[in-house]
């Protein structure tokens, strides 16, 4: 759901419950006081960080006096923000870049998990792999933004470096072979990978071609576990954002099928290897 000015409805929400309760003379921290949350948990649900649930929503709209037709508008929007559509074509139209978006996403999340079925996941990969595949974007980047999106993808990477977090990784062996360009590009590639894999707090799983199959090698998704989890699924037309709980859990047990099919340690190592070693016979060829 979007409002005429284009804005999705996590921030009409956030926007709407901020003014009722500036227009009622409440403060942040006495509203959180009868509510029942904290402080902090207003501050972000009015900067469109955290969605609240429908209880936390109705109890704001009690405490601020809202009518009976805002209460009913925004029960609405705290629906549409379950499932929240986002086309690329409207996210584009307000910014040259989603970077940044993202980055917000992963800093307030303490473990997150993310599924690629086709490329080597935004937060593993080299800077000119980033910039071929930003290339073949569907909405052309300017070749500034182009430049802005792959330092912005790279600034998110030091993330991985915060050992209080948790990431994941499961990545296809189609994901791993696709070449946005020459044998070089994913020979390094394939590099980082296996040098991140290092990292105490990073797991990452791969998932071979000649694996048996106990469920489908669907679209890609992240799931992002923090206060109040949701998933990014990326689709050819928009973004979608899941925060109900019943669809997150779909992914999370779609993720964990997914974790029984994966290698990892030295038998992931070996793996990229062999993939190397198949580059390198190509290109030799």
């Amino acid at each position: 759901m979007t409002g005429a000015d284009g804005l999705p409805a996590r921030q009409q929400l956030a926007a709407r419950l901020r003014q009722l309760r500036e227009l009622a003379g409440v403060s942040g921290r006495d509203l959180a006081q009868r509510v029942g949350i904290s402080q902090p948990t207003v501050s972000r649900i009015e900067a469109g960080r955290t969605v609240p649930s429908l209880p936390v929503v109705e109890a704001w709209a009690q405490e601020v006096g809202a009518s009976e037709e805002t209460r009913e508008r925004l029960a609405a929007l705290v629906e549409a923000t379950y499932t929240e559509v986002n086309t690329w074509r409207t996210a584009f139209g307000r910014r040259g870049h989603l970077q940044g978006d993202i980055r917000e996403q992963e800093a307030v999340s303490q473990d997150v998990r993310v599924f690629q079925p086709s490329v080597v996941p935004g937060l593993l990969q080299t800077a000119e792999y980033a910039r071929r595949v930003f290339s073949l974007f569907q909405l052309p980047y300017s070749d500034k933004d182009l430049a802005a999106a792959v330092a912005g993808r790279l600034e998110r990477q030091a993330a991985l470096y915060e050992g209080g977090r948790r990431f994941a990784f499961l990545i296809t062996e189609a994901a791993l072979r696709w070449r946005p360009g020459d044998a070089r590009l994913l020979l390094a590639q394939l590099h980082r990978i296996a040098s991140i894999s290092t990292l105490d707090n990073v797991s990452i799983g791969l998932i071979p071609q000649d694996r048996e199959a106990v469920t489908f090698l669907s679209h890609g998704f992240v799931i992002y576990d923090g206060e109040g989890p949701s998933v990014s699924v990326e689709t050819i037309h928009a973004n979608i954002t899941v925060r109900d709980p019943s669809d997150v859990e779909l992914y999370r047990a779609r993720w964990s099928l997914l974790d029984r099919m994966a290698i990892r340690g030295d038998d992931a190592l070996a793996f990229l290897d062999r993939i190397a070693a198949d580059l390198r016979a190509l290109s030799d060829g």
